[in-house]
């Protein structure tokens, strides 16, 4: 006999976080992590973030009633020990910590590398996501929360003059593995987004940069790398705060460990 449709079952609700998920945004004052907090809190959540620019922080926060943050640099274990403290005052508890902070590092070919970048880059984009995940884990074990990694097409392709990024990058996917095996047997999914070439200021910079190196003009580079992409095109960050929502969606309850690229099919770097 032919079934009747469940109508207790709303497909699309199943799409969206839950109301009232209490989230910590690293990196949330701008880019793609403020297109992350603002899709998140449309959706009800109640997110804190934190940023390293105190005046931009103050403006981000007066922007909507509620909003809370923290000024942290994320590679320091003494700013991250105070975010989560505050952050967890703020909110009560944590449901899902996306880890967004980062920086581009220097574009240029590894015996120009200054060290110091080196370990700047890597210190920020890769040590910053293990300690802020390091203070979050007790607090999403109680809550059988959710880890967002926020990390790139670098971390599965090779990207030339770009080295320090690059190797941040891929072991950002590491921890992503690591974390979901070693907090999945309570509840705590963890998985990574590897955005493409984001149409945004941050590219923009980052693209006259290499140019700059390759000693090209800035159209011919962003060509270059559109030719890359399969479907010949940018994604916008508002696509990337769309994919996080649906990872912590109910939808998405069984996805954990995975890195999930969204990038119009980036070929090669």
């Amino acid at each position: 006999m032919r079934q009747s449709p469940d109508s207790t079952f709303d497909p699309l609700a199943a799409l969206r976080p839950a109301p009232g998920l209490r989230v910590l945004v690293t990196g949330g004052t701008s880019g793609i992590g403020l297109a992350i907090v603002r899709v998140l809190e449309a959706a009800g959540a109640r997110v804190h973030v934190c940023g390293t620019d105190a005046d931009r922080l103050a403006a981000h926060l007066g922007a909507v009633d509620g909003r809370t943050g923290t000024v942290c640099d994320v590679s320091s274990e003494t700013e991250v020990r105070t975010l989560f403290a505050e952050a967890h005052e703020a909110l009560g508890g944590l449901d899902v910590l996306v880890n967004n902070a980062g920086i581009a590092g220097p574009t240029a070919p590894v015996e120009k590398v200054d060290p110091a970048e080196w370990r700047r880059t890597l210190d920020i984009d890769l040590t910053g996501a293990f300690l802020c995940a390091r203070e979050a884990a007790p607090l999403l074990r109680d809550t059988s929360g959710a880890i967002v990694n926020i990390s790139s097409v670098a971390g599965r392709l090779g990207y030339a003059l770009r080295s320090p990024y690059n190797a941040a990058k891929f072991g950002m996917r590491g921890l992503t593995e690591s974390l979901a095996r070693e907090l999945g047997p309570d509840g705590v999914r963890v998985n990574e987004v590897l955005p493409g070439f984001v149409d945004s200021d941050r590219l923009n910079r980052t693209t006259q940069a290499r140019a700059e190196a390759m000693e090209v003009p800035f159209e011919e580079v962003e060509q270059i790398l559109l030719s890359k992409t399969s479907l010949r095109t940018k994604v916008s960050e508002e696509e990337v705060a769309l994919l996080v929502a649906y990872l912590l969606s109910p939808a998405a309850r069984g996805i954990s460990g995975q890195s999930l690229s969204i990038c119009g099919n980036v070929e090669y770097l």
